[in-house]
């Protein structure tokens, strides 16, 4: 039987089950990044998708889309890894108004530290749990929900590493 909204009793819990185990999984991994390597998921994003960009740079406008973030939002969170000595810009020679974003190399030793806790942890906490069947079925329904919402992610998910 379907209410009002046009969902149905079986869609409510399945769409509730997917909200609390991302949002719980989401807490896990923000755990152990604070206490492995002293970071948020904040700092994790930035680092990381740094560190997978070409020459381990990128402009602020370009890392706001990667991370789906309001630009005045990175722009405070890079300032506040830069006062940590995470990160650094640099001038870019192709755009004077534009400036680089790179990692220190205090960022890169961070992120390094990072990744190996974090990959730890979600091999254990979800790679684990599902069979690689399941682990299919996650990545085609997560990959349609972002086309939809956002084609350019899905792109850049099968960009080369």
């Amino acid at each position: 039987m379907v209410d009002a909204t046009g969902i149905g009793p079986e869609e409510w819990t399945s769409w509730r089950s997917f909200l609390s185990m991302q949002g719980q999984l989401a807490r896990a991994l923000d755990r152990q990044l604070q206490r492995d390597s002293d970071i948020s998921h904040a700092d994790f994003s930035v680092l990381v998708t740094i560190w997978n960009a070409e020459n381990r740079q990128l402009r602020v406008g370009e890392l706001a889309s990667l991370l789906a973030w309001e630009k005045s939002r990175v722009s405070h969170q890079v300032t506040r890894m830069e006062t940590r000595g995470l990160l650094e810009r640099s001038d870019c020679a192709d755009d004077a108004r534009a400036t680089w974003i790179g990692l220190t190399f205090e960022g890169r030793r961070t992120i390094l530290h990072a990744i190996r806790g974090h990959a730890a942890d979600v091999r254990r906490l979800y790679l684990d749990l599902l069979t690689p069947e399941e682990l299919e079925v996650m990545e085609r329904a997560s990959r349609r929900v972002l086309d939809t919402l956002d084609p350019a992610v899905c792109e850049l998910l099968d960009a080369p590493d």
